[in-house]
């Protein structure tokens, strides 16, 4: 049985799977990312050497531009890179195939294959990642959507939030100002930032009421835009966000009914019932980057 590679990097860690042709993990390794684009490199051979195993190929999910045709990615910023042909480097160092691919198109495919038991052929499913930044990856069928210049999912630079705050793109109003990880610590810099802004607001704290407001509100547009652009069976939320857990569902299923209760076109969207959380204990990321690694 043919074994594959996953490997997921960030700004901070690399995390890597070894799997078998049905998805079974096999092993696990983490270790620290490290700037640099040979550094990059190298922590990608290594990891996938002390993987052990005889992997046939090899998959990779990261941040930054990413061409998953040619293998070359650009502009990661926190990882110090300009340009780096990951794919062709990597490949030739190890001597299988290696697939690049964005790092929240990989953690789609993974959050599907893990509620495998709730997706059919032929359905959508769009993975929502609330990170530093907010993105979609979008899966149908199977198989990645990547549109026509990469910006496919990019749902978190739509400036459509009321508040018209300032985004690192330079728009305003863009959804990720008010609904990613990076966003709320700034709005609420509590420890962890939305459960503590969710438990002061329970308790009616004024500030926090009003934060959680313009939160909510924000993480309710985008299962809207979501909802009404991408028509999927299912919405899967994850990123750091995702572990607060059931008080991140509730918190958009709360304002979601709101809005039912005005507009008879959202309640026929059936938009909570469509919510699901990331099984975030396990690797999402590397298990779609193993996912994405080519097979025959």
């Amino acid at each position: 049985m043919n074994e594959y590679v996953g490997i997921d990097i960030g700004g901070t860690k690399i995390e890597a799977v070894l799997v078998d042709e049905r998805n079974t993990v096999l092993n696990t390794c983490r270790i620290p990312a490290r700037p640099g684009a040979q550094n990059v490199l190298d922590d990608v051979i290594g990891i996938t050497r002390r993987l052990g195993g005889e992997p046939v190929a090899v998959g990779v999910g990261l941040p930054g531009q990413v061409d998953s045709v040619t293998g070359v990615v650009r502009d990661i910023v926190n990882l110090d890179i300009v340009k780096l042909e990951l794919g062709r480097e990597a490949s030739k160092a190890l001597g299988i195939p290696v697939q690049v691919e964005n790092d929240v198109n990989a953690a789609a495919l993974g959050a599907v294959a893990l509620i495998d038991d709730q997706v059919s052929a032929g359905d959508t499913v769009v993975f929502l990642n609330f990170g530093t930044g907010l993105a979609a990856g979008v899966v149908r069928d199977g198989h990645v959507e990547r549109g026509y210049s990469g910006s496919y999912g990019e749902i978190g630079h739509i400036p459509v939030d009321p508040n018209k705050f300032l985004c690192n793109c330079g728009q305003r109003g863009c959804l990720e100002t008010v609904t990613s990880g990076g966003s709320v610590a700034k709005l609420w810099p509590g420890q962890p930032p939305l459960p503590d802004l969710i438990e002061k607001a329970k308790a009616g704290e004024p500030r926090a009421m009003e934060v959680y407001g313009i939160v909510q509100h924000g993480l309710a547009d985008t299962i809207q835009v979501v909802g009404q652009a991408y028509d999927p069976k299912l919405i899967v939320l994850g990123g750091g966000m995702a572990k607060t857990g059931r008080p991140l569902l509730d918190m958009i299923v709360e304002e979601m009914r709101r809005r039912e209760e005005t507009s008879h076109f959202i309640t026929s969207l059936h938009l909570p019932e469509r919510l699901r959380l990331a099984p975030v204990e396990q690797p999402i990321g590397a298990i779609g980057a193993a996912l994405a690694a080519p097979r025959d």
